[in-house]
């Protein structure tokens, strides 16, 4: 009788705007022990902001690090789009089974979600039919407590490895309120809010007279349904909103084609 054919665990990749160094993403590898191969390729450097941004107009460079115990980890000089390519491509060889981003310092709930880096990463990797997810955590600062974070990201990672044809280009965002684990209702499977930041420039002058200029802005939230990751969040569950990177406004097109098509 032969031996059945042992299975080969998953291979996990994961990356991040916040740098390869950062708490976060420590504490995401922490909370994926035991589910599969983990691998760790991520920005040499905070990327915040930086939405889906390439490096194409010069050499990025890979380095293997040792920060992170049992885990092969490469820091990369661009961006965290720049991380999923290259660890496909260079570190990997393959498509990875899936791909985690995060744990993000601080919300990408509502419009955030498009000036992310961590969502971008995770969206280029939706691209290449990668099953994808980003996690974020609501709390900024560099002491942030993850231990509820790390609960939730095993919990959706399990279910979406387990569950592997929902969606050739599945992408979740995720967020997680900054309140203790106790505290947490549970998940919220929610639609993107209508809130974004009234921006304004903080206008400034440096020792030599030259002005200079800082964004700032106001968070404001004009959705107030109840089905929101605004609205979870608020209400502390942990929000989930499928994303896809197919921008098209099917709505709209079908009314164009009536009145503009020839």
């Amino acid at each position: 009788m032969s031996k059945a054919k042992k299975i080969a665990e998953p291979i996990i990749l994961i990356t991040n705007d916040d740098g390869v160094t950062a708490p976060g993403i420590k504490a995401l590898t922490e909370a994926m022990k035991g589910l599969g191969k983990v691998y760790v390729v991520a920005p040499d450097k905070p990327q915040s902001g930086m939405g889906h941004a390439i490096t194409i107009g010069h050499p990025l460079r890979l380095s293997k690090l040792h920060v992170i115990e049992g885990v092969e980890t490469f820091s990369c000089s661009g961006t965290p789009v720049d991380c999923v390519k290259l660890a496909v491509d260079i570190v990997l060889h393959r498509k990875p089974d899936i791909c985690i981003s995060g744990i993000n310092h601080g919300a990408n709930h509502s419009i955030n979600v498009i000036y992310s880096g961590t969502m971008s990463a995770a969206l280029e990797a939706s691209i290449e039919g990668i099953p994808s997810i980003g996690f974020s955590l609501l709390d900024y600062s560099i002491d942030a407590d993850f231990s509820a974070a790390k609960i939730y990201a095993r919990e959706i990672v399990e279910f979406v490895l387990k569950n592997k044809n929902l969606d050739k280009h599945l992408c979740l965002n995720v967020n997680i309120p900054a309140v203790e684990t106790k505290l947490i209702k549970g998940i919220k499977v929610c639609k993107q809010a209508y809130a974004k930041y009234e921006e304004k420039f903080d206008e400034r002058k440096d020792p030599h007279g030259r002005r200079y200029y800082w964004l700032t802005g106001e968070f404001k939230n004009f959705d107030k349904a109840k089905d929101t990751d605004v609205w979870a969040l608020k209400n502390n569950y942990v929000s989930v909103v499928p994303v896809q990177f197919d921008l098209t406004h099917y709505e709209l097109k079908t009314k164009l084609e009536k009145k503009l098509s020839s």
